[in-house]
C-alpha cells in the first residue's frame, strides 16, 4: 500500500481494530490494514481520531499535513530514535568540516549527474532536440565538484547546473499542451511548475521519514543552511532524488497524457495553479507507483524500490559520518 493520501475535504481518519479507516459524507473511502501503511499525508483539512493518532505513533507511521496545493504545514511522528551515535556524528560534522564538504559534494554530484543523464536519455530518444549546450554546461558544473572544498562554492555549482537543466526543461515535454518558461515556486503559475512543486513537497515528506528512521536530526543539514523549522538534512538528501522520482513522474504524466490542461485550475487572485480533484488523484497514483517501482541499486547490487532507496542512501550517509565507510556514494542512475 505504501503512503495513504487523504484528498477528500473534511474527511475523518479513524481506527477500527487493526485497520485504518477514512470516511467522508457518511461513506467509507478507504479501509486498509495498518500493517500495509508506511505513511499518511493529509492534503487540505481532515479530522483524525485520538485512537488513530495513538496507533500511528505506536507503529512509527508519520502523519503529515499539506495544503491543497502541496505546501508543507507540519507532521506528527513518534519520538526521535534512540540512536544517539548517529546524531552525535551528524553534529560533529556540522559546518565546514571535511566530512560535511564530502557529503555536500556527493549530494551535488548526484543531483547534477542525474540531471545530465536525464538530458542524455531524452537526446537519445529524440535526435532532433538540441540539448548539447545544456549538457555541456552541466558537465562544466560537475567537473570541479571533487576539487571544491567550500560549501558556498558547491552551492554555486549546484545552482549553475540546475539553471542549465531547467533552461532546457521545456524541450523534455512533448507536444504543445504544456509550456515551461522558467522555474517558478511561490506561487507556481503554470501546470508544470505546479506539478514540480507539489511533487517536491511529497518527496520531502518521504525523505524526512527515511532520515528519521535512520536516527538523524532532520533539521541539521550541510548543503541547505539552517532555518527555523526547515528539515535541512531531508532537503539535502532529496537533491539526488529530484530528477529520479519527481521530474520523471512529471514528464511521464505530461508526455503520456496522463494529465491534460483540464486537470488544472488557476486561483483568481494569486494566479497560483493547482490540480483539480481528479488530477490530484491521478498524480498521486503515478507518484506512488514510481516510489514502488524497482531498480538495481548500483552500490548495493540488489533490487530495491525508490522508497527503499531513500532509506538506503540515508544509511550510507550515517555510515560515512560514523567512519564505517570511506566515502558517501550518491545514487546516480543512467
Amino acid at each position: 500500500m505504501g503512503t495513504v493520501y487523504i484528498t477528500e475535504p473534511d474527511a475523518f481518519i479513524g481506527k477500527l481494530d487493526e485497520r485504518l479507516s477514512v470516511k467522508a459524507n457518511k461513506q467509507t473511502l478507504l479501509d486498509v490494514p495498518l500493517i500495509k501503511v508506511d505513511g499518511v499525508v493529509v492534503l487540505g483539512r481532515a479530522t483524525v481520531s485520538p485512537a488513530a493518532i495513538s496507533e500511528l505513533l505506536e507503529r512509527h507511521i508519520p502523519l503529515s499535513f499539506l495544503t491543497g496545493t502541496g505546501k508543507y504545514l507540519g507532521r506528527l511522528e513518534p519520538e526521535m530514535t534512540k540512536n544517539i551515535f548517529v546524531r552525535k556524528a551528524q553534529w560533529q560534522a556540522a559546518g565546514e568540516s571535511e566530512q560535511a564538504i564530502h557529503v555536500v559534494q556527493g549530494f551535488v554530484r548526484g543531483k547534477l549527474k542525474n540531471y545530465r543523464n536525464t538530458l542524455l536519455r531524452r537526446e537519445r530518444e529524440c535526435s532532433q532536440l538540441n540539448l548539447k549546450s545544456s549538457i555541456a554546461h552541466l558537465e562544466q558544473a560537475i567537473a570541479p565538484i571533487d576539487k571544491t572544498t567550500n560549501v558556498n562554492s558547491l552551492r554555486g555549482l549546484e545552482g549553475s547546473g540546475s539553471a542549465a537543466y531547467f533552461g532546457c526543461f521545456d524541450q523534455l515535454i512533448k507536444g504543445s499542451e504544456f509550456q515551461f518558461e522558467a522555474r517558478r515556486r511561490r506561487p507556481p503559475t503554470d501546470p508544470v511548475n505546479a506539478l514540480l512543486s507539489f511533487g517536491y513537497s511529497l518527496l520531502c515528506h518521504d525523505v524526512q521519514s527515511a532520515v528519521n528512521i535512520v536516527g538523524f536530526d532532520p533539521y541539521l543539514g550541510y548543503l541547505h543552511v539552517e532555518r527555523y523549522g526547515r528539515p535541512s538534512l531531508a532537503l539535502d538528501l532529496m537533491e539526488e532524488f529530484r530528477p529520479l522520482i519527481v521530474d520523471a513522474v512529471v514528464l511521464s504524466a505530461m508526455n503520456k497524457r496522463s494529465l491534460t490542461p483540464s486537470d488544472f485550475t488557476t486561483e483568481p487572485l494569486s494566479n497560483a495553479v493547482k490540480l483539480t480533484k481528479e488530477g490530484l488523484r491521478a498524480f498521486l497514483r503515478l507518484y506512488e507507483q514510481k516510489k514502488q517501482s524497482k531498480f538495481k541499486h548500483p552500490v548495493m547490487g540488489r533490487q530495491c524500490t525508490y522508497q527503499e532507496a531513500l532509506e538506503v542512501q540515508a544509511r550510507l550517509v550515517a555510515k560515512y559520518l560514523m567512519g564505517e565507510i570511506e566515502k558517501y556514494p550518491p545514487l546516480v542512475l543512467k
